[in-house]
């Protein structure tokens, strides 16, 4: 019975240590052979960081590694290109001047790693500077793979002076990527919300947004389909205990718990994160919703408490979620973004397709409700 891997995002210790993984590597075949910069939305703890480091292993000519796996017999070549990797959650940023001063320590220390020599203290210039000595040292073009863009903007969004100030200093940092394009091999961003004319997309115009895209709704997550392939012999070891024998089906209770994600209305992943915690603990929980809920929904639920009444069959089409000013963001799209909403439906139609919300399974569902039922909604949770 294969190891789990609750809370690693280390694409070779998950391959070398025997844990279980879900394959994703078809899907990052066919982002390398498509565009050149893309970006994905996913709620917090759905596996964009995992994603984002099988993507860099993959730069790192190590085809071994990847053995049994779709890339290692998709025919890619597995060249080996220089990766820059930037965290943004680990990035401090209570005020824009202290932005400013850890991007640029994590880029010295990246360039550091690399015996390079970057001087200055401006992060955009740096950021050029690193990757151009990066694309002389190696002669190759660079990997950028920037996790948790949206973060210095969303932890402020009950102080919208300094959210803006931050938004600034990112838009100036993340728009040297586009001049930047001779030396890119590929340029992939992930976070929760879509800052369309606020942050790197107004700078950033040719980046390939995946997130609503049909081929890519199992990029991030365990496919419901895969739970038994990949989690069997755990769900028959947990049938065998004697508090589990209430249950007709472990496996479908399961899936009423945890299940139900989806970005396209048809297919459906299960939350990571809540499923691992779940085998862990042996026991149903709401892991997920209990482990924090970011502060910027905390801080626009308060002003909104009985939301949550209005949920189900929202509707709202992939333009809507382009969101364009901080000060005026819609609280059921991030609801959507942030994991509390999901498609249940979609609607074709012969302009944009129409997309209907809901929430995805009972560990939301449980936990709104009983807190709602005991407190007010932005005081019965605890910021991220």
């Amino acid at each position: 019975m294969k190891k789990l891997p609750l809370g690693i995002q280390n694409f070779r210790e998950i391959i070398e240590g025997g844990y279980v993984y879900a394959d994703k590597t078809q899907y990052i075949y066919d982002l390398l052979n498509g565009a050149k910069y893309y970006f994905l939305s996913r709620p917090r703890r759905f596996g964009k960081s995992l994603l984002l480091d099988t993507i860099a292993e993959a730069f790192r000519g190590d085809k071994e590694l990847f053995k049994g796996l779709y890339l290692y017999e998709s025919g890619y070549d597995f060249a080996e290109h220089p990766v820059l990797r930037l965290d943004i959650g680990n990035i401090a940023n209570k005020t824009p001047e202290v932005l400013e001063t850890s991007l640029s320590r994590s880029l010295r220390r990246q360039a550091l790693r690399e015996n390079l020599d970057i001087p200055g203290d401006i992060p955009s210039d740096m950021f050029v500077d690193l990757i151009e000595s990066l694309h002389r040292k190696y002669g190759k073009t660079v990997v950028v793979l920037i996790d948790e863009y949206d973060k210095p903007m969303l932890d402020h969004m009950d102080d919208l002076e300094v959210a803006g100030e931050n938004r600034k200093v990112m838009r100036g940092f993340y728009g040297i990527l586009k001049s930047m394009d001779p030396y890119l091999r590929l340029t992939f961003m992930t976070g929760v919300t879509k800052f369309a004319k606020t942050s790197v997309f107004s700078e950033l115009n040719n980046m390939y947004d995946i997130t609503m895209a049909e081929q890519y709704a199992n990029i991030c997550g365990i496919a419901t389909g895969d739970l038994w392939k990949h989690f069997g012999e755990h769900i028959e070891a947990l049938a065998r205990l004697e508090r589990f024998k209430q249950y007709k089906s472990v496996h479908g209770e399961i899936l009423s718990w945890y299940d139900g994600y989806s970005w396209d209305g048809e297919t459906r992943v299960i939350n990571p994160f809540s499923l691992l915690s779940f085998f862990k603990r042996k026991r149903f929980s709401g892991f997920w919703y209990a482990s924090g809920t970011p502060s910027f929904l905390v801080s626009l639920i308060k002003k909104d408490p009985g939301i949550y009444a209005k949920l189900d069959k929202l509707r709202i089409t992939e333009s809507m979620l382009d969101t364009s000013e901080l000060d005026r963001m819609d609280a059921e799209l991030l609801l959507f973004q942030s994991g509390y909403l999901t498609v249940k439906e979609t609607q074709l139609t012969s302009g944009a397709d129409i997309y209907l919300l809901g929430m995805p399974n009972f560990e939301v569902r449980g936990e709104i409700e009983m807190k709602a039922e005991l407190t007010p909604f932005g005081d019965a949770i605890a910021p991220a």
